[in-house]
């Protein structure tokens, strides 16, 4: 079962701990010892780091623990919101905190296999999951590519919690992961998540697996240009306007113009925070969220990205 919360709270670091190089565990509990909502293997939070700046994490600990969120912060060069968080928070602080979220679920079906592939650090989602199947006494293994083992978070934690379920591929070991090389049968359901160019690979040799893939991305898709390259018309159900959306523009941009809010985060895709009811029309789907049965189903959107297929949608806004 899955959870999906748009609920704001403000939450008080408790803990901050080094995980592996460049990789810090911010703990989260409320400010005044209440439990926490439940969330499931999967389950993200978006972290305001402040405003006009949200940066999304997925949950990495114990979902039995009521009284604590956990979260691990990967220190980008680039990334403002990620040293941010391992400078300027400190314990005793309070964050703002919106979830958690799970747009990639995970529950244990009598039978599967589960082969997990994390890439760097990919492994935050999976580990709840990990912990998920190993109750459950289901078949399972990990494989789990990194650069070097002081940037692998979890590693040697997995490795001697869980001998001969996991496998390290560690690249200045010499041991590249082979994702052709991967045995996946009709048993099989693979949950990955890591860098494009894994998923990409993944992706790429799932079309010749019986078995399932399910991933999550970190990073946005990249697309060419859109199928419908005019303007489209969107029709707001609730509101009763109407407003175009113009080429180069987004639905979330042209719907907040005219006045209605809708939740947003990420702004690429890859959060599913700014999912949106389709009530009529084709959807041209450019997120990273969406699975490809759900893509097809189209009844929902991430306005943030994807556009229309035509010349008009009907939205539930």
């Amino acid at each position: 079962m899955s959870f999906f919360s748009d609920v704001e709270r403000d939450l008080v670091v408790a803990g901050r701990t080094p995980l592996a190089d460049g990789v810090l565990a911010l703990d989260l509990v409320s400010h005044n010892g209440r439990d926490l909502p439940a969330w499931t293997p999967g389950s993200h939070l978006d972290l305001v780091v402040r405003p006009g700046l949200e940066r999304q994490y997925s949950l990495c600990g114990d979902v039995a623990d009521r009284a604590t969120w956990r979260v691990a912060v990967l220190r980008e060069a680039d990334g403002g919101g990620s040293r941010a968080l391992h400078d300027d928070v400190e314990v005793g602080q309070r964050l703002r905190v919106r979830g958690p979220r799970n747009h990639f679920p995970f529950e244990v079906t009598p039978g599967t296999r589960y082969l997990f592939v994390a890439g760097g650090i990919g492994i935050t989602p999976l580990r709840a999951m990990l912990a998920a199947a190993d109750a459950a006494g289901a078949d399972w293994t990990l494989e789990y590519a990194g650069r070097s083992r002081a940037r692998m978070a979890f590693a040697a934690e997995l490795l001697a919690a869980h001998p001969g379920r996991v496998r390290l591929h560690v690249g200045d070991e010499g041991d590249r992961l082979d994702v052709a090389a991967l045995d996946v049968d009709a048993d099989t359901a693979v949950f990955a998540c890591g860098p494009a160019k894994l998923l990409d690979a993944l992706e790429s040799a799932a079309e010749g697996w019986a078995g399932t893939l399910h991933v999550e991305r970190f990073e946005a898709k990249e697309f060419g240009a859109p199928v419908w390259p005019d303007p489209f018309e969107v029709e707001l159900a609730l509101t009763g306007g109407t407003v175009v959306v113009e080429p180069g523009q987004s639905v979330l941009a042209a719907v907040a113009g005219a006045g209605v809010d809708v939740l947003s985060s990420c702004r690429v895709g890859t959060c599913g925070t700014c999912e949106t009811p389709v009530l009529e029309g084709e959807v041209e789907h450019r997120d990273s969220v969406l699975s490809p049965g759900e893509q097809a189903d189209g009844t929902v959107m991430m306005v943030c990205v994807s556009r229309a297929a035509g010349p008009r949608l009907v939205l539930d806004l």
